[in-house]
């Protein structure tokens, strides 16, 4: 299973960029079943805000619905995983402290964690999926 983190939703429904086709055919893999995964409610949200600085409200709005029916069930947070994000996010300087708790998150789980954000790379213990590396879409279908 993997996590996906905000600039992997943002990149797939973005402009034109490097980074949108990777992130584009890993959510068809996902909507095909080719790949499962999942993301947060925090990252639906965050992606809801980015979305709406360029766009209408309404348009973020109804792309965070398919995300999040797409995405479903997403996770749910538990306390440790905000405890865990906060010793990481001590001890990271990389690091914010919303996404300290989603590295936190996934590795918890055991799970890959899908970003462009190369900060999450430097976490001990989670495997980072990096759409701008060779091998992407090769190593999330083996996560996946």
């Amino acid at each position: 299973m993997i996590i996906l983190d905000t600039t992997i939703l943002v990149y797939a429904v973005g402009t034109d960029h490097p980074l949108r086709a990777p992130c584009r055919e890993l959510i068809e893999l996902v909507r095909d079943g080719a790949v499962r995964a999942t993301t947060t409610i925090e990252v639906i949200q965050e992606f809801t805000h980015v979305r709406s600085r360029r766009r209408s409200r309404e348009e973020a709005a109804l792309l965070a619905r398919e995300y999040g029916r797409g995405l479903a069930p997403l996770v749910l947070l538990e306390p440790e995983d905000l405890f865990d994000g906060l010793e990481l996010f001590e001890v990271t300087d990389e690091l914010g402290p919303f996404d300290a708790v989603l590295a936190a998150t996934a590795r918890r789980r055991g799970s890959g964690l899908a970003s462009a954000d190369r900060s999450f790379g430097r976490v001990t213990g989670l495997r980072h999926l990096d759409p701008g590396s060779p091998g992407f879409l090769d190593h999330a279908r083996a996560a996946g």
